[in-house]
């Protein structure tokens, strides 16, 4: 991310919310302009109203931000603990209070803990830095993910760089701000011009986004321009705004496209294109209301292409408003498939339905009443967004020194609903206790924080009920990444990675040296006792070249053909937990890059393991779209032969063969996208991703090639 002249960073824990950063600062080394964006709301924060009444301005130096608490709805508290906070920071910093502007988000009701930002307000101005890291994980609330973005535009031969920060996760439906964001940028601009090219770049963009159609108290979008990258002044009306503002409102664009695929409890973003209508404020109105439709964003989240719900809505939009709109003219398109025109489409439900499991989901209306459009963003309504919000508040506690935490204790719900949980968990507790379990980690879930950290604590809780886990991790991206940095590049044959001589080095560095070490520390962290192995130490893993029948070489890729099983069993009755990278061993000490699937499968098999897990980024194993819940080996092979079971999932499915051959009773394809996935699939009667068992007496077992 680039980042402009002049500007730092930092996120620091004041103790607001617990065991995390909850404070951010931006600062800039020399007075700026500034200027805001901020929500129509009448119930607005302390915060909001604050900065509203000074901006657009001259003069700013910072903006500081707390996530946990709102300061909204307090009385007279709210006011002075704004007022407190400006001071603090001012002091820290050595400026004015008048150049610090502030905004928050968390709870509302609640009285700000001013008290607690003072304390931290030394220790936040010293950690600042030219990384936005710490600042953009500091504002987060219920969001999974850090948004960041940054654009660069050159204006009268000075390079000059935008960056920004924001949070947003749920109560976006916006009118003018959609959020809290800190956009910096190193252009020289007065604070009018600032406003204007602001306000332009929010309306299509921020403004054209809803994740729950509840608007916030706390809405605010701030921009703050310091001049250090040298360019002359802009001018009204000049070609280098217009550069300016572009760049701006594309900026902004990806940040409001991050938020509703990070909507509450979210699966999938939405994108709602709207095209013929009789002007552009029409178009966007029922952009939004699409978007916006509960009925609609519950048929994208079951993959329903349920193309009545989007005419309803375009049609109550037009009764409603009035506006001249016939929807039996309109045409629509899901995933860019015709769904309607003028009349219901034959179009192929089965193919529509698997385009709708992907992660964006994409709708176009075509009104043929004009010649106007617009686009609005939304995501899909989960179980988890009810969850979540249910939840939210009678939750919350505060705490005796004024932050807030989250009391989860089981007391809090209902009795039925504490019964029939506990009930069958400790079903399944007494049936797993002693068992081994091998997960085979890859995808995604090694990819975003939250999913790491979600499948750690998977990790520690199968340990709490007996169950005896070891991790088998792959790392293709990261290689990839790796050779490519190194001026190498990722060659492969059939979906087989071609690892040279000379490639081998950076591979085991990659698996071993990086993603096993980070794993092992992440779980030790949390008290998982975790061992990291490579495949060639004690020859846990040995292996020969592979060879393809096709003649076709692969260079050091190797086929499994021992594992030691004696040192996981070691390992495993001392109560560690192996992570294992999967790098084999060969006859003269030549080492090979192993396919991590097929490794994990040679593990469970060797230790006997009871389970085996296949993490990975589709939700199981698909029949024309529909997840497959559970099946067999024979019907397993059968697919794949008949080739319904293709690309990288066939690796997959030979590995879970041979796993079953070889003593494992259930293997599991689950999607390590989704939080907590192992619990799932293991701890509910149904689970979540694919279950394949091996049969009784299944003789295609006894045919896996």
């Amino acid at each position: 991310m680039n980042l402009p002249l002049g500007f730092t960073f930092s996120g620091v824990p004041c103790g607001i919310k617990p065991h995390r950063r909850d404070l951010a600062l931006v600062a800039s080394d020399v007075p700026c302009a500034a200027a805001g964006v901020f929500t129509v709301n009448k119930a607005k924060a302390a915060p909001v109203l604050d900065a509203e009444a000074r901006l657009p301005s001259a003069g700013v130096r910072a903006v500081v931000i707390n996530a946990g608490n709102a300061n909204a709805l307090t009385g007279s508290a709210g006011p002075a603990a704004v007022a407190q906070v400006h001071a603090a920071i001012a002091e820290a910093l050595g400026v004015s209070p008048e150049a610090v502007l502030s905004a928050s988000t968390g709870v509302i009701g609640v009285p700000l803990p001013a008290q607690k930002i003072v304390a931290a307000a030394p220790a936040l101005v010293a950690d600042l830095k030219a990384d936005a890291q710490p600042a953009a994980e500091a504002i987060m609330t219920t969001d999974t993910r850090k948004k960041l973005a940054s654009r660069v535009v050159h204006l009268g031969g000075a390079e000059v760089t935008i960056a920004a920060i924001c949070k947003g996760s749920g109560m976006i439906a916006p009118q003018l701000a959609t959020m809290i964001s800190v956009i910096t940028t190193d252009c020289a601009i007065a604070p009018e011009l600032l406003a204007g090219a602001l306000r332009t770049a929010v309306k299509p963009t921020f403004n054209r986004l809803t994740v729950d159609d509840d608007m916030s108290t706390n809405d605010a979008v701030f921009a703050m321009a310091n001049g250090m990258a040298g360019n002359a002044p802009l001018e009204a009306g000049s070609a280098d705004l217009a550069l300016f503002t572009e760049a701006l409102s594309s900026l902004c664009e990806e940040l409001a496209k991050e938020i509703a695929a990070d909507g509450e409890g979210a699966t999938k973003r939405l994108e709602i294109r709207v095209n013929g209508a009789p002007d552009e404020a029409i178009a966007e109105d029922v952009a939004k209301a699409i978007a916006g439709s509960s009925l609609v964003k519950a048929a994208i989240f079951g993959a329903d292409p349920n193309w009545g719900r989007i005419l309803s809505t375009v049609g109550a939009r037009a009764g409603s408003q009035g506006f001249a709109i016939d929807p039996y003219g309109a045409s629509v398109k899901i995933q860019d498939l015709v769904v309607y025109d003028g009349a219901p489409a034959d179009a192929d439900k089965t193919i529509l339905k698997a385009r709708m499991r992907e992660p964006e989901v994409k709708v176009d209306v075509e009104l043929r009443a004009g010649a106007a459009s617009a686009t609005a963003w939304g995501c899909d309504l989960s179980y988890d967004y009810v969850k979540i919000n249910a939840d939210y508040t009678s939750l919350i506690v505060q705490t005796p020194t004024g932050g807030v935490a989250k009391d989860e204790r089981l007391s809090n719900y209902s009795p039925a609903f504490k019964v029939s949980l506990l009930v069958e968990a400790l079903g399944y507790i007494s049936r797993f206790k002693g068992q081994r379990c091998v997960i085979k980690y890859g995808g995604a879930a090694m990819t975003r924080e939250s999913l790491k950290r979600s499948f750690c604590e998977d990790i520690l809780l199968l340990r709490s009920v007996g169950l005896c886990p070891i991790v088998v991790h792959g790392g293709g991206p990261d290689i990839t990444r790796a050779l490519e940095k190194m001026g190498g590049t990722a060659e492969f044959i059939d979906g087989q990675r071609v690892t040279h001589a000379s490639d081998l080095k950076v591979v085991e560095m990659v698996l071993t040296g990086s993603i096993n070490t980070e794993l092992v520390t992440l779980l030790n962290q949390r008290g998982a006792n975790a061992v990291g192995l490579s495949g060639k130490d004690a020859a846990l893993l040995e292996a020969k070249k592979l060879v393809r029948e096709d003649g076709k070489d692969l260079g050091q890729v190797g086929e499994l053909t021992k594992v030691n099983a004696n040192l996981l069993e070691l390992l495993l009755q001392r109560d560690y937990v192996p992570v294992i990278s999967p790098v084999g061993l060969g006859e003269g000490g030549h080492g090979y890059n192993l396919n991590a699937d097929v490794v994990a499968a040679g593990v469970a098999a060797a230790v006997g393991a009871s389970k085996l897990i296949y993490l990975s980024d589709v939700p199981g194993i698909l029949d024309g779209g529909e997840l497959v819940s559970e099946l067999n080996a024979r019907t397993l092979r059968e697919e794949l032969n008949s080739g319904k079971i293709s690309g990288g999932m066939t690796v997959k499915a030979r590995s879970i063969l041979r796993a079953l051959e070889g003593g494992v009773s259930d293997v599991h394809v689950i999607d390590g996208r989704t939080p907590h996935s192992v619990i799932a699939e293991l701890f509910t009667e149904h689970g979540v991703g694919t279950l394949i068992r091996a049969g009784e007496g299944d003789p295609s077992l006894k045919q896996v090639g």
